[in-house]
């Protein structure tokens, strides 16, 4: 972990009201949906950088917001890729990055040095001590307090830690055990592809190609993701555990994550348990939720309601359902919880925190 003396806190005013936005990785799944929702919010960019390898260099992507026509000599409502160089970022007020861990590593000085604040979607940063790691809903303070790095956590993290952070406004919360079912699209562009195809090869009978998965992912759900450690567990059930504990602030909080791959292109469930320390009724948690800004209660078991991936793909909020007692501990609750991961997962949530920059105040 990286360790500085101290840390500076975010001068807002230097944020211009309409700052120069960069797109670093833009051409990859979660780059392209940066802009869509850069666009779709309506973000008051001067400016809109979309940037890539020297490869992806002079492709065209539809953009449509403020910065369409300020970087782009061709055709109005698109941005013209750029490489992306460390000069890049000259003028640049926020870089959303979401390149990989690599290139945001490499990058971090160049963005850094150039006064821009690097918003990274990667794993690159996460855990270091002068790197925050922000979810609005949940710790938008933090934000205000770094050095020109602000991490996204993991997306099944983000959308646990959204469904939880009312319920700990109940009673403090001593324990999470959560089990996931994390779309293909988790994994890039090229898993989602490769569902596709290897769903048509198995309704044809034909040979599955695997390139992405360790193993076929049509009609089938794989007990991985991402490398095992020498515990037994892999590091996305370790990510899931270290990152619910700094962006509560709660290092002694116990969380078991059990994270398994399914054959869904967009949206990730997770099914949450809760050990409490007080009781915490079904009735409060329930209100808790439904008053929460980013969740959306759909909780009718009677009549077969609850949230469900295949429904809720390009949505932004946190579905929350199966909300009911878990009698197996003094204090406890379990509920099903849904998001795009994408979305909130990732391009939303990183608008989000440059939103929050921008306002220059943090609000529930």
């Amino acid at each position: 972990m990286n360790k500085t003396d101290s840390l500076n806190v975010l001068n807002c005013a230097t944020l211009p009201a309409n700052p120069v936005v960069a797109v670093a990785g833009a051409t990859g799944a979660v780059g392209r949906e940066m802009l869509l929702v850069l666009e779709q919010r309506g973000f008051p960019a001067a400016e809109v950088r979309a940037l890539a390898s020297a490869r992806s260099a002079g492709q065209r992507i539809n953009y449509n917001g403020s910065g369409a026509s300020a970087n782009n000599d061709s055709n109005e409502g698109f941005l013209e890729v750029q490489e992306m160089t460390s000069e890049s970022f000259q003028g640049v007020d926020i870089a959303l990055f979401s390149a990989g861990a690599s290139v945001s590593e490499n990058m971090r000085t160049a963005v850094v040095k150039s006064g821009a604040v690097m918003i990274d979607n990667s794993s690159a940063f996460r855990m270091h001590d002068d790197v925050p790691l922000v979810v609005p809903e949940v710790n938008p303070e933090a934000a205000f307090t770094h050095n020109g790095v602000i991490a996204n956590p993991n997306c099944s993290t983000i959308q646990m830690v959204v469904a939880l952070a009312p319920l700990a406004q109940l009673a403090p919360i001593k324990r999470i055990v959560v089990s996931t079912y994390q779309a293909a699209s988790g994994a890039g562009a090229k898993a989602m592809d490769e569902l596709y195809s290897q769903t048509q090869q198995f309704l044809n009978n034909e040979p599955l190609l695997i390139q992405n998965f360790a193993h076929q992912i049509a009609f089938n759900c794989i007990p991985q993701i991402d490398i095992f450690l020498d515990d037994g567990s892999t590091k996305e059930e370790w990510k899931m555990v270290v990152e619910t504990k700094k962006i509560f602030n709660m290092p002694d909080i116990k969380v078991a994550a059990n994270c398994v791959r399914v054959p869904v292109l967009r949206c990730h469930a997770e099914m949450i348990n809760v050990e409490f320390s007080a009781p915490v009724s079904v009735q409060a948690a329930r209100c808790a939720l439904g008053a929460a800004n980013g969740i959306q209660l759909i909780d009718d078991p009677n009549n077969k309601l609850y949230p469900m991936p295949g429904l809720l793909a390009g949505s932004d909020d946190v579905y929350v359902g199966r909300l009911h007692a878990d009698t197996t501990v003094e204090h406890g609750l379990a509920f099903w919880c849904v998001a795009d991961q994408i979305r909130k997962g990732a391009a939303l949530n990183a608008v989000q925190i440059a939103e929050l920059l921008l306002r220059g105040q943090v609000s529930g």
